[in-house]
């Protein structure tokens, strides 16, 4: 694979498995080195595959909802590898239930992590980038829920269109300086969060066994298949690159064609 990255640093939160891990695993194949961070001790797995494999790669388990841990996290991209070029803002997580029964800690912690988090990493790295005073990318990640709203998740929604409504702004804020900011949509993709979505969605709409929610679901992407982490990973290596560097503010979907917009 091309070493396009090659003297580079890339920061991933959210990459104890999944769509985190997938995007670790391209980046250090296109030659960065990884600094990737989850609150799950996972993470500590990925970063040793990752090594095992030859790469560059420091990993710590942190909160993004704790601007102190996030610093630390830049702090150890900076200590290890000497600049922060790259940043993924991919930790997010997901709750499902009526409205009714949505608690009020249910909708703080999903706002916390999924567009607090996001703000405190894109603030500390656009801080770091400035500093080298050679550019960088911030990628995003948000969801097909940052198009449109599904039932049982209005405090999901809520974050991802958050997601995209800071990516704008601070794709204008900081383009002079050769800092793009994009976000990325995931439809259905293969990992544990989708299992669990089709389990706790398939009690709530339906008498479901586990995989018919999705499976049916499935049936309306026109590829005719649920998406990878390496789907995914395609795209915000690209977003990364040099190619990408007159890119920027821009959403862009990677499901298969389920949301066309």
């Amino acid at each position: 694979m091309q070493k396009r990255f090659e003297g580079k640093t890339a920061i991933i939160t959210g990459a104890s498995g999944g769509i985190g891990a997938a995007m670790a695993k391209r980046f250090a194949a296109e030659g960065a080195a990884v600094v990737i961070s989850a609150i799950d001790p996972g993470v500590d797995e990925v970063a040793a595959g990752l090594k095992a494999a030859g790469a560059k790669v420091a990993s710590m388990r942190m909160d993004v909802t704790k601007k102190d841990e996030v610093e630390a996290l830049y702090d150890l991209a900076e200590k290890e590898f000497g600049r922060v070029d790259i940043s993924v803002q991919n930790a997010g997580v997901i709750t499902i239930a009526k409205i009714e029964a949505m608690t009020e800690s249910e909708w703080d912690k999903v706002m916390a992590v999924n567009t607090k988090g996001v703000f405190l990493c894109c603030q500390e790295a656009i801080a770091r980038m400035r500093k080298h005073g050679q550019g960088g990318r911030l990628i995003n990640t948000a969801s097909g829920q940052a198009r449109q709203g599904f039932i049982y998740t209005p405090h999901y929604a809520a974050s991802k269109f958050g997601v995209v409504g800071i990516t704008q702004s601070l794709a204008k804020e900081v383009a002079k300086e050769k800092i793009t900011v994009n976000a990325i949509c995931p439809g259905i993709i293969d990992t544990d969060m989708w299992t669990y979505n089709d389990t706790a969605w398939g009690k709530l709409l339906g008498d479901y066994k586990p995989g018919e929610l999705m499976a049916e679901w499935v049936k309306n992407i026109p590829m005719g298949r649920a998406g990878s982490g390496e789907d995914v990973s395609g795209l915000v290596s690209f977003l990364a690159s040099d190619d990408a560097a007159y890119i920027t503010g821009q959403t862009i979907n990677v499901d298969g064609g389920l949301i066309m917009s």
